[in-house]
């Protein structure tokens, strides 16, 4: 009821704010609505040649500040598109020239566009005796509170998917089975347009293959967000942001991909006129089999000192598909009013054949047992959201009312088969288990910015989600007298989870002179959770409250630089996957399942950043120091039968030191090299069934990217990274390493013709693994087939008029407030993911 009631006041405020206060015909005299850009070209002053690469800054003259940077492209040209009225200052910047500053640059309603034609930048002479830095594309592009990579530069990502996207972002690194982390923590939220979106809730990497790299503009990294963002989300925010053309006219773009392990194929349309715009989308892909192969041994102490040893050795082959699309459209009411509203749709499916051998030895029982076990996985998951916001404006620049509204769903069915023929009763197995599962959010949020004066801001908000999650298992086994199966009552119910989140924030963002500058402010939090069983009588309940304060200083320097100290608090809840409890006995014994009263994790994080591009040359550096309580890990124990349980426990507590740093340039100007490292400490203290458990290790990782244009549009990229094992309290999980290399060809500015090679030199990648406990330890090799080889097409037609942009729109809504996951601990039964 509660809740109830704030989410009414919620949409009654907000429908009364944006009716009092709106212009009663909608008028734009006066205001700021209207949007302009500023365009030019740099040119050499001698040769009268264009100038790539060059660093273009852009200083509001009112606030004394920079606001934008972007890098000169191919032909010399630089553009800053949503610029609001005012004056403003350009520099622009470039090794072996002068810095150019062109002053009286004004953005007025009446002529919102200034093209400033040709800059001519003169030469000082400066030479380098090796090697000449003279810029670097904008691939990737510091800004002073997030780092942005643009994908749609980047050619190698062609025909994939998001998580291959993810794995060239700077800071970010991703696994096989699709975990993100940011400089070593899985604690992350991951956005779509500003959104959250169900999608992830089940499984991260299903829901990365679901959205194709050719969709994907750009993707942000944010380390220290403010608490106008939700408190979920302790390691940082990934933000990842579709293209979604708003130029006047009709465009659209379409793609194929088709190779020896992925196939995929992507359609575009964008249309605008006036004030309304339409965006349509719609792919689909699909995989041929893969095969692997995996290598699992575990053995555990008994009481009289012997060891019970289990081994295993298996094939597999997984398949998968999926579709998804989306619409969106907006509409600009007038001057101050607009709506824009967004539905997207998306289905996975996954089938997993697996033949394994296990031989089980117990000397204490006199047992050793060898038996083959087949087994099938079907797995079909379908999803939506559906968004749509109000955003009202007013004469007062910057102050802004905002209404989110948002719904999402997701379905799963999962049903798996095993059979485990044998002359020995007590291995002869024939079951199917079942698990369907039904996930639906909704959100309000309510947005509202105050500007006192061009140095002070308060920005304030409430925002309510709601949800109900419905997990139904169901265990058969075939009765061998009967000829018929028979429900496992002990493995049949329905679990049902309902999570509510209302919460407030208050933020406040201040000029201190005219470098320095402070955003702080806290996020109450207060947290619903109740669970329970059709048939079970175990019910539970956990109500919380949090203060999630944050503090941001910064100091800005010349050449678009700035060094940043923040702290901030922030809540990780336990997601879907980590409180489902479906068992899952696909392998008896290796078995797994959630743990639906799983605490939260809080975590403290202090940062030190600086970042800055001083003629092309871009560097983005920082030191962390990270403590989170009540972490969330999955842990093994294995039984007095003999049979290992993997499960999600609250272990204790964490302690991270890390660095970062990310460097990009371009030599001769036809050659480009991004690279990116990390490396923190992982140190862990815990307490597991009475027994005090430490464990320190370090773990590092990163990238690097070569990339190359030549004469006649032809690009040549070549890219490489390493991840290190993700590390447990009990020990590690595989790393990950991939080299990947692409040429693209484009025909007339409109079409692509590529190849892209991943894994060149080996067919298939290991994956090792260990864990240990006082009494066990396993082990465990995985190998996957990997190498691919693949040819990309893509398309893109229509005539749009950059001319007439309308405001860019994105969704208020932003969920990063559960935990998306994790690994189950069991390791055994096949490879091949």
């Amino acid at each position: 009821m509660k809740q109830i009631l704030l989410l009414s006041l919620l949409l009654i405020s907000s429908i009364f704010i944006a009716s009092a206060q709106g212009p009663p015909n909608g008028n734009a005299k006066g205001g700021t609505p209207i949007l302009g850009k500023i365009i030019g070209t740099v040119i050499d002053s001698s040769s009268k040649e264009i100038v790539e690469f060059a660093a273009v800054a852009l200083t509001d003259l009112r606030q004394d500040r920079q606001i934008d940077g972007v890098i000169t492209d191919e032909k010399g040209g630089f553009r800053f598109s949503d610029v609001k009225p005012g004056k403003y200052q350009i520099d622009i910047s470039f090794i072996g020239y002068k810095t150019r500053i062109v002053t009286d640059v004004e953005v007025t309603p009446r002529r919102p566009d200034v093209n400033l034609g040709q800059v001519l930048l003169l030469a000082e002479g400066l030479t380098l005796s090796e090697v000449t830095v003279t810029g670097e594309a904008a691939t990737v592009e510091n800004r002073i509170d997030k780092l942005v990579y643009n994908a749609e530069k980047d050619i190698s990502t062609a025909g994939g998917d998001a998580a291959e996207v993810l794995r060239r972002v700077p800071l970010l690194s991703v696994d096989l089975d699709g975990n993100v982390s940011l400089r070593g923590s899985e604690n992350i939220m991951i956005l779509i347009n500003g959104r959250p979106s169900t999608m992830f809730a089940a499984s991260v990497a299903d829901a990365l293959r679901t959205i194709p790299a050719d969709q994907i503009k750009s993707v942000e990294v944010i380390t220290a967000p403010t608490a106008r963002y939700d408190g979920e989300g302790s390691g940082g925010i990934v933000n990842i942001i579709t293209k979604r053309k708003t130029a006047q006219g009709i465009s659209g773009s379409a793609s194929l991909a088709v190779g020896n392990r992925m196939n995929r194929g992507n359609f575009n349309l964008n249309a605008a006129q006036g004030r309304f715009g339409l965006n349509a989308n719609v792919s689909g892909w699909a995989s041929w089999n893969r095969p692997g192969f995996v290598d699992f041994y575990r053995e555990d102490i008994l009481a009289d000192g012997q060891k019970r040893i289990f081994t295993q050795e298996g094939t597999a082959t997984t398949r998968n598909f999926g579709p998804g699309g989306s619409l969106s459209a907006f509409y600009d009411v007038n001057a101050y009013n607009s709506f824009s509203t967004s539905l997207s749709f998306r289905g996975h499916g996954d089938r997993r054949d697996e033949l394994v051998n296990s031989v089980f030895t117990d000397p204490l029982a006199g047992l050793e047992q060898s038996y083959l076990r087949s087994s099938e996985s079907r797995s079909v998951r379908g999803g939506f959201d559906w968004t749509t916001d109000y955003r009202r404006t007013f004469k007062q620049p910057e102050k802004e009312l905002i209404f989110a509204l948002q719904f999402s769903g997701n379905q799963n069915n999962n049903k798996n088969t095993l059979d485990q023929p044998s002359n020995d009763i007590a291995l002869q197995r024939n079951e199917r288990n079942n698990n369907s599962g039904l996930n639906l959010e909704t959100t309000l949020q309510l947005d509202y910015t105050h500007p006192f004066s061009t140095k002070f801001k308060m920005e304030t908000g409430l925002k309510g989600i709601l949800r109900k999650i419905d997990s139904d298992f169901q265990n058969e086994f075939l009765d061998y007298d009967l000829n018929t199966y028979i429900t496992n009552p002990l493995r049949t119910d329905i679990f049902y989870y309902d999570q509510d989140v209302i919460s407030g924030y208050l933020s406040f963002q201040l000029k201190l002179g005219e470098h320095y500058g402070l955003a702080t402010g806290a996020r109450y939090e207060r947290t619903y959770i109740g669970g329970d069983f059709r048939d079970q009588e175990t019910t539970f309940a956990n109500n919380y409250d949090n203060i999630l304060p944050s503090i941001i200083l910064s100091r800005n320097f010349k050449n678009f630089s700035a060094l940043r100290l923040s702290a901030t608090q922030r809540i990780q809840r336990p997601g879907l996957r980590n409180v489902n409890p479906f068992v899952n006995f696909n392998d008896a014994r290796n078995i797994s399942q959630g743990n639906p009263e799983l605490l939260p994790e809080l975590t403290n994080q202090v940062e030190l950043s600086y970042n800055t591009n001083i003629k092309g040359v871009s560097l983005n550096t920082a030191v962390f120091y990270r403590r989170t309580d009540e972490v969330i890990e999955s842990i093994l124990v294995v039984n007095p039968e003999g049979v290992s349980v993997s499960t999600f426990q609250n272990i204790g507590e964490t302690q991270s030191i890390g660095f970062s740093v990310f460097s990009s340039f371009t030599l001769k100007k036809f050659w480009t090299l991004r690279g990116n490292f990390n490396i923190n400490t992982y140190d862990a203290q815990s307490t597991l069934s009475g027994l005090d458990i430490s464990r320190q290790t370090v773990v590092w990782g990163g990238n690097l990217n070569s990339s190359f244009s030549f004469p006649k549009d032809i690009k040549l990229e070549i890219f490489g990274f390493y991840r290190a094992p993700r590390q447990t309290i009990q020990g590690f999980n595989p790393s990950f390493t991939m080299l990947n290399m692409s040429l693209q060809k484009e025909f007339n500015k409109k079409a692509t013709l590529g190849i892209n090679i991943v894994q060149p030199f080996s067919e298939y990648l290991k994956f090792p693994s260990e864990l240990s406990g006082p009494t066990f330890f396993q082990s465990s090799i995985s190998r996957i087939a990997f190498r691919s080889i693949g040819v990309n097409f893509g398309y893109r037609f229509g005539k749009v008029d950059f001319n007439k942009v309308p405001r860019p729109r994105r969704s208020n809504i932003r969920n990063e407030d559960q935990k998306e996951g994790g690994d189950d601990n069991n390791g055994g039964g096949g490879g091949g993911k």
